[in-house]
């Protein structure tokens, strides 16, 4: 009989670790399939260096003194910076394909009902976070670069660091992106049932602090800069609330007739 049994056992096992295997050989092959996507794109990316280069210094091109031009103090800081935007912009293009493999990998796991919110996610998900990264490359980067430039002079000339003004370009892209992201944060927060319109319209007032907080902290202090950040960030915080009206979980004080 232990004989019997030892050899059940080990029958059993290679049945067990098969799953755990042929899930890692999907994943394997899903990142595979990332990498090579993002490769692709770098070679395109490449090919139209210059525009995705001046597309990217083009809001403090804009507003630059006559004479004054980016610069670099390392013998491989340009290239190392411009890999960086070329990579990232790589990254962002093959953006949908990697959102589609981690949606394949995973979606096994998930039930029906769950399923059914993902393409509407990625949807508007990617709507919002393009209209971030719109506003801020179109009314926030002009404001805010053209204040800090109004502190030249004839004895002060900006001239300023490539890496530093693309990590701070980027880094105020992503932010904003993230930011306009709060009414499907709401959505979902709603539709599952932890927070519900009354509760974001009684936190009505903290909000508009906190949204006059932050645009005083990463814009200039001027007040048309202040506003034209904080007047959308409200109004991203009064959509939430119509969001969360409409499309949250019904109450049962709401449910009956």
């Amino acid at each position: 009989m232990r004989f019997v049994g030892l050899e059940m056992i080990r029958q059993a096992q290679p049945d067990e670790k098969q799953p755990f295997v042929s899930h890692l050989q999907e994943l394997r092959q899903r990142i595979m399939i990332c990498l090579v996507t993002v490769g692709i794109a770098f070679l395109i990316t490449y090919y139209f260096r210059e525009g995705v280069n001046i597309f990217l210094l083009l809001p403090f091109k804009r507003v630059m003194p006559a004479g004054s031009s980016f610069i670099f103090t390392g013998v491989t800081e340009a290239f190392i910076t411009y890999f960086k935007i070329w990579i990232i912009t790589a990254a962002t293009i093959s953006s949908p394909v990697i959102i589609y493999q981690v949606w394949m990998f995973i979606s096994p796991g998930l039930y029906e009902k769950e399923k059914k919110y993902v393409y509407p996610l990625i949807l508007w998900g990617t709507l919002f976070f393009a209209g971030g990264v719109a506003f801020c490359y179109y009314v926030v980067m002009p404001n805010l670069y053209g204040f800090f430039v109004g502190f030249g002079s004839d004895m002060i000339i900006p001239m300023p660091d490539l890496k530093e003004y693309v990590s701070l370009t980027l880094k105020l892209l992503v932010v904003f992106g993230f930011i306009f992201e709060l009414p499907l944060v709401a959505y979902f927060l709603a539709k599952a049932g932890i927070v519900n319109h009354r509760f974001l319209a009684k936190k009505r007032r903290y909000a508009i602090l906190a949204a006059f907080i932050v645009s005083a902290v990463i814009t200039p202090p001027d007040v048309i800069s202040q506003i034209l950040l904080a007047l959308p960030l409200w109004g991203l915080y009064e959509l939430s609330i119509i969001i969360a009206r409409f499309f949250g979980k019904k109450e049962a004080a709401d449910e009956q007739p």
